[in-house]
């Protein structure tokens, strides 16, 4: 029989960290691009902060209709995707879908960041993607609800 004190147990709780598990919802016409992001995330952007599930979309239609039938923890939308750019779609959901999760625009080049910002998006990270730079922001998404 293994006995705990009682400080032990008070410290315990203390030592884990809160877990955040997102499911992602992922968009970009380009194959290559989904890839990247991915891979680059991995399973487990912080230490605290692990991706459940990726759901991918290549057009804007399958985005609209998975956001209206599925809850996501963060969007990530790709703005060079083509005929509908990420940064239009984000203005869109975000201006029609109650309650809307948090979005991250994958901009063309750092100075598209106004843009980002004209569509509403929570975040933007430019292309080429940098994973440190892209797994910060998502942590960050991910602990703001916090």
């Amino acid at each position: 029989m293994t006995s705990t004190s009682p400080q032990a147990e008070a410290i315990a709780p203390a030592a884990r960290t809160a877990e955040h598990r997102l499911t992602v919802l992922l968009y970009s016409d380009d194959s290559s691009t989904r890839d990247a992001v991915r891979v680059g995330v991995g399973r487990r952007p912080a230490r605290d902060v692990e991706i459940a599930a990726w759901r991918e979309c290549a057009t804007a239609p399958a985005v609209i209709e998975a956001v209206e039938k599925e809850r996501y923890d963060l969007l990530i939308l790709d703005g060079e995707a083509t005929p509908v750019g990420g940064m239009g779609l984000c203005k869109q959901l975000k201006n029609e879908i109650e309650d809307c999760p948090p979005v991250l625009v994958l901009t063309g080049r750092a100075a598209d960041g106004w843009l980002a910002s004209w569509s509403q998006a929570d975040a933007a990270v430019p292309h080429p993607l940098d994973p440190l730079l892209l797994t910060s922001t998502i942590a960050t998404l991910a602990r703001q609800g916090d």
